[in-house]
């Protein structure tokens, strides 16, 4: 944030350009094996696709970054998942901490019940900042990240939901970037919208990559190949093949995911 979210003096950008670095990540739901053997290296500055069929354990990966996927009373896991050089699953590492520094968007737009000013100035608040000028500052950073400050500037005490849903999935990402990331997790973001609204958020993230690395889960395999860096395909809670995504998509190295991405399943 402005006074206390400086780049670089939090977010330790110097110290490697691999972001995440998943290591032999394992995860059951009780006794169901949803993720299987799992080796990623995720790097700073890039948009990362994930794709695969339903139920291949796209969802399940990207929330176990953020630890959310915690929240399932029944879920177990082995393995390490360093997020800059640091163990994400250390006793010693708050998860309050982690989601600092960890944003998400989801699949369904999801503003609070609030005015588009107090949805994008809720986590500065949460974080000790009261300050009205610094929110105000924050509040039109954030909004111009996330390229809605001049749909939205002159209607801030207007409630969120009074949006169209492109809209609210904007004021999403805007008051995501209100507490400055280090990465963006986004779970099907476009998937409940429009071509216009899709598009738009796709403009956003090539933008967002300039200053923020980004985790893509998507079933639209057109939108991987427009807007990703490297793409991860899984299949059965596996990942079969990882790579440039214009390799990927002209030269995949294993015959599953050609047919994944030719329609043959999926």
């Amino acid at each position: 944030m402005v006074q206390t979210l400086e780049k670089g003096s939090v977010l330790n950008k110097e110290s490697s350009s691999i972001v995440y670095d998943t290591q032999q990540l394992n995860l059951w739901y009780g006794t169901h094996h949803a993720l299987k053997n799992i080796n990623l290296q995720i790097k700073e500055n890039e948009v990362t696709a994930i794709i695969g069929p339903s139920g291949c354990g796209k969802s399940t990966y990207i929330k176990t970054l953020n630890r959310m996927v915690e929240l399932v009373p029944t879920v177990k896991t082995s393995g390490k998942i360093l997020y800059r050089e640091r163990n994400i699953f250390d006793a010693d590492y708050g998860v309050e901490e982690l989601r600092t520094k960890v944003g998400m968007v989801f699949q369904k737009p999801n503003p609070f019940p609030k005015s588009i000013y107090d949805n994008i100035a809720y986590g500065p608040r949460i974080h000790g900042i009261k300050n009205k000028k610094i929110l105000d500052e924050i509040v039109e950073k954030s909004l111009r990240g996330a390229a809605i400050w001049d749909e939205v500037k002159d209607r801030l005490t207007t409630n969120a939901y009074s949006l169209s849903g492109g809209q609210q999935q904007r004021i999403c990402i805007a008051r995501c970037l209100a507490i400055e990331p280090d990465v963006i997790l986004m779970d099907e973001p476009t998937s409940a919208l429009d071509p216009i609204s899709t598009l738009k958020v796709e403009e956003l993230i090539q933008e967002l990559k300039k200053e923020y690395s980004i985790i893509i889960v998507t079933h639209n395999m057109q939108q991987a190949a427009r807007i990703s860096d490297k793409t991860a395909f899984f299949l059965n809670g596996e990942v079969v093949e990882f790579d440039d995504t214009d390799v990927i998509f002209s030269t995949p190295a294993d015959k599953r995911t050609e047919d994944y991405i030719s329609g043959r399943f999926g």
